[in-house]
């Protein structure tokens, strides 16, 4: 899958098993699919190999079939054996080289940021499809990183024209606006989305905003 895709995409929601419950997740990413969502990926800390490649071959089919790509957080041998569409890692996770070898050099790979510096780092190396970049807000999913709020925005996008920039952290259609204002293209929203009381309506309702 293209790099283009990811340019095109303005709304990145992940389906995380912190906030759905595994027996809700196909309902959950038909929901997400049906509203409109522009790349969904799959994440499950805490949870097993072996659980996620299970769960993972549940949701490819859905995300095939509604034209989104279909992204594995952390396990590029799981999103190397179900055929993901990308993977994303952490920024002290797992060397490009390492990722490369597992993944092939066609699937799409992101990485977080949480500073400018650790952006140009990721940006730096061209294999670096785009950068989640944040968190922007404090956020339960990520209780131990302080955020870095939305003074950066701007100088990230000024400085990686070329690169998919994805905002996350904390970010809900309250305050998208707000992120928007910043300088933000693209977000991503996790428990705003898992939480609505309906999903495809949220996802419609951001998108929306997003364009």
């Amino acid at each position: 899958m293209a790099r283009s895709t990811l340019f095109e995409a303005k709304l990145y929601g992940i389906v995380d098993l912190g906030y759905a419950k595994p027996d809700t997740l196909v309902s959950v990413t038909r929901q997400m699919i049906e509203g409109g969502v522009d790349v969904i990926q799959l994440r499950a800390k805490g949870h097993s190999e072996s659980e996620i490649e299970g769960w993972g071959r549940e949701l490819l089919p859905l995300c095939r079939d509604g034209g989104v790509p279909f992204v594995i957080n952390d396990f590029a041998e799981v999103a190397a054996a179900i055929g993901a569409d990308g993977i994303h890692v952490g920024q002290d996770d797992t060397s490009m080289d390492e990722v490369r070898a597992i993944v092939g050099e066609e699937m799409l790979v992101g990485r977080s940021s949480h500073s400018v510096e650790q952006a140009a780092k990721a940006a730096a190396d061209p294999r670096t499809d785009c950068i989640g970049f944040g968190p922007l807000f404090s956020t339960p999913t990520k209780p131990t990183y302080v955020p870095i709020g939305t003074t950066e925005i701007q100088a990230v996008h000024a400085a990686h024209p070329d690169l998919p920039i994805f905002c996350i952290g904390g970010i809900k259609k309250e305050n998208l606006n707000e992120v928007i204002s910043a300088g933000a293209k693209r977000a991503v929203i996790v428990s705003g989305i898992l939480q609505a009381p309906s999903i495809a309506a949220y996802v419609r309702e951001a998108k929306a905003i997003l364009a």
